[in-house]
């Protein structure tokens, strides 16, 4: 090369050089407003979202400002109606309708949708442009039934019903915070999440009633007034008086009430109600305080008469029904039941005499959720772990035989659209032939894809642009280790920091929950890695999250290998993943964290104290000290009474352990938590004040389980806070 030319070819080079260089310092950092649910620019970095809802079998995306029709074939648009179609003709328009993408279309066929504002349900007819009806109700109205287009609400504590001419009418005259009408009842435990119940041809009501005066008030405190009040809680905790529950039965010919006659409704609980087909019977599962019997027991909704027993069900540790039978759209006399009884949630086909037919599905996986049928086909659908623990997965099954056939991609998790019931049925069309298929997998934000149950065919409607495509993202990978009883696998989710040097040491910190019905690691995108977590890599922490024993969808003995022994089975298979970490080269051992929320806070104490020469710092949110002093549901459940299993409520006390507390520990709790409440934080600070252990402790006033709204960014900025602070 001529030497003149070398000065240039050097000048090209550098800038060459510089120019990837800008190109890698372009790329954007995460802010906790970003990443944080609370933050202020938290939807524009979640994968963008879009709301669908069945029409019968044509499927419509509900914008804020119009509703679409989706050509299943060719993916091509229609506009139904749009929100200026809909407040034209709507007449209060001091009160309009705000937005469409709530919207519901209750009636097959006909051109009629269900919307609301904040102080209505109403119903359009979009074709005709009529508003058909205006009902009380609004976004934080009561249950609607579409049958006969009347609505049943809480006011005041009083039990109300609205009937499709717009009358009111008030059922109960008694109610008050001492006395509950139409509420979930039993602290939301047994899959119960609302308190009443349409009949399917919307002719009768039933709703919960429940007692507690005999309830020991928890005393909260509203601090917020000029000279702070009382705002007593009900809370009945472990071994303690419990609440009583009935079950009465409106009728909206006779307006009159009865009451189920169940007995005594004393140390029991009364879950999953289900109506007949007939709409003339009721079916319960009735449990035992213990928690060890399922009883399934129908009544004449007419009289209230018990008319018997369908089905038992015993577990020497406890048996947990979380889902009301469902009868088959083709056969009245015909229903299924969901039991872990041979080890697995899997289905079960029974008659309306009490009789089991056969076992619907079976294998060392779980059924996540049955979805609904597909009517022509006798054929139902299924979400389930069954192609992986970490999956979920849709299958058609075959009522007749038992045969299962994949819906999906047979990857990452399906059906992520969650109503509030924690169930997914609609997703799945009126007929059963489609499913709106909301997917994700670790490399894939979302998916949504319309899965055809017939033809097994699956054809996508969009794939999400990944919001995180211009920032500085953290690899996430996901293996398994074994468990210390040395044969079950753990799995675990690994966050390396960004720019990943494995010739460095890192600072690591483990978020732990580990408690029942929660799993947090899963095949969805960045395997279910929250944002705090990149926020953490971003900062040069290594994150690491392993799904102990007790943790949930992975069979009965998976579950209930912690029973009578909260933090024990959990603390030792933690105490795997610390050992595999420390045979990692980049970990530095002697700087190991651990953070985590509720059944979370209760572990990373219990880590803390039980192995203080491991972790040098802590952060504990909303933390169980002493079981004692959880609610009678889900204390008992797990831990039995603290008179019945004295040994075991001491062995898993934390106020027995603050004397060991050694690294930096920050406890914070939410001062109106009615959850977990204060009392289990305050007293394990007053044990250590006792031990001369110096933890540390921030409260925020007014705040209840989980800190709201923006708060959440400045709780998760005060948790980023105390790591670089201690451990980095």
């Amino acid at each position: 090369m001529n030497n003149r030319y070398r000065p240039f070819v050097a000048f090209l080079v550098l800038m060459a050089l510089l120019s990837g260089t800008m190109t890698m310092a372009q790329k954007k950092q995460f802010t906790l407003e970003d990443l944080n649910y609370g933050g202020k620019n938290y939807r524009q970095m979640t994968p963008r979202s879009a709301y669908y809802a069945w029409w019968g079998d044509e499927l419509v995306r509900t914008e804020q400002q119009k509703c679409v029709l989706i050509n299943k074939k060719n993916k091509e648009e229609t506009i139904l109606f749009t929100l200026r179609d809909v407040n034209k003709v709507f007449a209060n328009q001091n009160d309009p309708i705000l937005r469409t993408d709530y919207a519901e279309f209750p009636y097959p066929g006909q051109p009629v949708v269900k919307l609301l504002n904040s102080n209505e349900t109403i119903l359009f007819d979009w074709k005709n442009q009529k508003v058909l009806m205006r009902q009380r109700g609004g976004y934080d109205g009561g249950d609607w039934c579409a049958a006969s287009r009347a609505s049943a609400f809480n006011s005041d504590n009083q039990l109300y019903v609205v009937d499709c001419d717009g009358k009111e009418h008030q059922l109960t005259h008694d109610g008050s915070r001492e006395i509950v009408y139409g509420k979930s009842v039993h602290r939301d435990e047994f899959g119960i999440y609302k308190g009443t119940f349409w009949s399917p041809d919307g002719s009768r009501l039933a709703f919960y009633r429940m007692d507690q005066s005999m309830v020991t008030d928890y005393p909260q405190v509203n601090t917020s007034t000029r000279i702070s009040t009382e705002e007593p809680d009900k809370y009945p905790m472990a071994g303690e008086t419990s609440h009583q529950v009935t079950v009465g039965v409106y009728d909206m010919a006779t307006e009159k009430i009865i009451y189920l006659q169940a007995g005594d409704p004393t140390d029991r609980y009364f879950t999953n109600i289900q109506w007949g087909p007939d709409s003339k019977t009721i079916y319960i599962f009735e449990l035992n305080r213990d928690q060890t019997d399922i009883e399934l027991v129908s009544y004449d909704a007419t009289t209230g008469a018990r008319k018997g027993v369908l089905y038992h069900e015993h577990n020497d540790k406890y048996a947990e029904p979380l889902n009301p039978i469902t009868f088959l759209p083709w056969d009245q006399n015909k229903f299924i039941i969901q039991s872990q009884k041979d080890g697995y949630n899997h289905l079960y086909l029974h008659d309306t005499s009490g009789k089991e037919l056969r076992q619907l599905t079976k294998g060392e996986w779980v059924v996540l959720d049955l979805v609904g049928f597909n009517k022509s086909r006798k054929s139902a659908i299924i979400l389930s772990t069954e192609a992986s623990p970490i999956q979920n997965n849709l299958y058609e099954v075959n009522l007749g035989n038992g045969k299962r056939t994949l819906l999906d991609s047979g990857t990452g998790c399906h059906g992520n659209v969650y109503e509030e019931s924690g169930h997914h049925d609609k997703i799945l069309s009126s007929s059963g032939n489609f499913i709106y298929d909301d997917f994700s997998d670790p490399n894939t934000p979302r998916e949504l894809d319309i899965l055809d149950v017939a033809k097994h065919k699956r054809t996508t409607l969009t794939t999400c642009e990944d919001p995180w495509k211009d920032y500085d993202v953290p690899e996430f990978s996901c293996g398994t280790i074994k468990a210390a009883d040395g044969t079950t696998d753990l799995y675990y989710r690994m966050v390396k920091p960004v720019g990943f040097n494995p010739q460095k040491k890192y600072p690591t910190v483990i978020y732990v929950y580990g408690g029942p019905h929660s799993r947090n690691v899963e095949a969805s995108w960045h395997y279910m890695s929250r944002g705090w977590e990149t926020y953490m890599a971003q900062k040069g922490y290594l994150i690491f999250v392993l799904d102990n024993r007790g943790s949930c969808d992975r069979g009965l003995a998976f579950e209930q290998a912690t029973f009578r022994q909260l933090g024990q089975i959990e603390m030792a298979d933690q105490m795997k993943g610390v050992e595999y970490l420390k045979s990692l080269p980049y970990v530095d051992t002697n700087r190991i964290g651990v953070h985590g929320w509720s059944f979370g806070g209760f572990m990373t104490i219990s880590l803390m104290t039980n192995y203080p020469e491991v972790f040098k710092v802590g952060v504990a949110g909303g933390p169980v000290i002493d079981w004692k002093w959880y609610e009678v549901m889900y204390g008992e459940r797990y831990m039995d009474t603290p008179q019945t299993n004295p040994n075991g409520y001491k062995k898993t006390s934390l106020l027995n352990q603050a004397k060991n507390l050694r690294g930096k520990l920050q406890i914070i709790q939410g001062m109106n938590d009615t959850t977990v409440v204060p009392q289990h934080c305050l007293e394990f600070i007053n044990a250590c004040i006792s031990a001369g252990t110096q933890p540390d402790f921030f409260v925020y006033p007014g705040e209840p389980h989980n800190m709201r709204g923006h708060k959440s960014v400045h709780l998760h900025e005060r948790i980023t806070q105390y790591f670089e602070d201690y451990l980095k």
